[in-house]
């Protein structure tokens, strides 16, 4: 068993950054991938970034250039640095690992972020 914790969310105005912060416990030797998926009002959640145990990274096209994903492997802690944010950008955010032996997902309970104009 994994959990997540996160925070960081909050309101911002277009233009203004944020940084999400997810820590896990538990079972953290399993852990393979960490990352964020976000889910606006009305629509899918979607992926945002992750980042392997080996350091490759993945980034949805809409964030590309805006967003950073890192990890503390000393803290069990995975990061989302969120520059330039845009209304698009609202929703909730929540941190996700897949773990493997055995394999499974976990989420995190959400974080909100406003990008208000």
């Amino acid at each position: 068993q994994v959990q997540l914790v996160e925070s960081g969310g909050g309101l911002v105005q277009t233009g203004g950054s944020l940084t999400l912060s997810c820590t896990a416990s538990g079972s953290i030797s399993s852990i393979h991938i960490m990352g964020w998926y976000r889910q606006a009002p009305g629509k899918q959640r979607e992926m945002v970034a992750i980042i392997l145990n080996s350091g490759g990274r993945n980034y949805a096209d809409s964030v590309k250039g805006r967003f950073t994903i890192s990890r503390d492997s000393a803290k069990n802690t995975v990061y989302l640095l969120m520059n330039s944010l845009k209304a698009e950008d609202t929703g909730d955010y929540f941190c996700y690992v897949f773990s493997v032996l055995p394999s499974r997902n976990y989420w995190g309970q959400g974080t909100q972020v406003t990008v208000s104009s």
